[in-house]
């Protein structure tokens, strides 16, 4: 007789909520079905806890908050994967949620009438990204959004953060100063645009993006600079031979 194998048991992974909240360490508490569960279902929750904890650090950093509110605040958060060249946001499209890059990197950009590309901004692990104005006119977007490489986000949406800001009032603090400093940093790039000389402008972009070189082309980097990727390789031999 042929030997079966005992059916395999099914494990149910449930998390019942944040206990603590500190700027470092954040714990959640497992239903566990039964005495055990797979290490693939183990992994991917310590993903998803280390994910939270990095949104709630980010936070952490403008304004503090309690357990109730954290918990609140993760409950309206919702989890999206890209894929490498997939789009967050294209242009006339309404951004419908405000996104929080645990993992990847993105890039807003805009196309000329001529085809070309114009990149305004790169996202990547600990940075916010999405379109402020559209999302909070909610009018159709100037804009794309995509990845540039396989990306996770958490997302929360327009109606989750009215209901947040009502309930929460300190992210009122907290999104006033995300969306203060990225008009601060919109501000700065048109000055540099117009006062820098590009070898400023791309030390300027490894100042910003540190090790980010090694994760995309130079043809983004280039364009990001608005130059060449010819005279980009220039520069970066003037510079290596100091």
């Amino acid at each position: 007789m042929r030997r079966l194998n005992p059916p395999r048991k099914k494990f149910e992974l449930r998390p019942v909520g944040i206990t603590s909240f500190t700027k470092n360490c954040v714990q959640i508490f497992i239903a566990e079905k039964n005495s055990t569960f797979p290490i693939v279902g183990y992994v991917k929750l310590t993903l998803q806890i280390m994910n939270i904890a990095l949104i709630l650090q980010n936070v952490g950093k403008h304004i503090q908050l309690s357990k109730t509110e954290a918990d609140y605040f993760v409950s309206l958060l919702q989890r999206r994967t890209l894929k490498r060249k997939e789009y967050l946001l294209k242009e006339g499209d309404v951004c419908k949620t405000e996104n929080f890059v645990t993992k990847g990197c993105l890039r807003t950009y805009t196309i000329d009438e001529n085809g070309f590309e114009h990149i305004l901004m790169f996202a990547i692990e600990d940075w916010w990204i999405g379109d402020p104005y559209g999302f909070w006119t909610q009018t159709p977007s100037t804009h794309f959004i995509d990845a540039l490489e396989n990306s996770e986000l958490l997302q929360i949406s327009k109606p989750n953060l009215d209901k947040l800001l009502e309930t929460v009032p300190q992210f009122e603090r907290f999104y006033r100063i995300v969306f203060q400093n990225a008009l601060i940093a919109e501000r700065q790039r048109i000055n540099q645009n117009l006062s820098f000389t590009a070898e400023q402008r791309y030390l300027n972009f490894i100042e910003k993006y540190p090790k980010l070189e090694q994760r995309i082309s130079q043809k983004h980097i280039a364009t990001f600079l608005g130059i060449t990727p010819e005279f980009l390789s220039m520069i970066r031999n003037k510079i290596a031979k100091g």
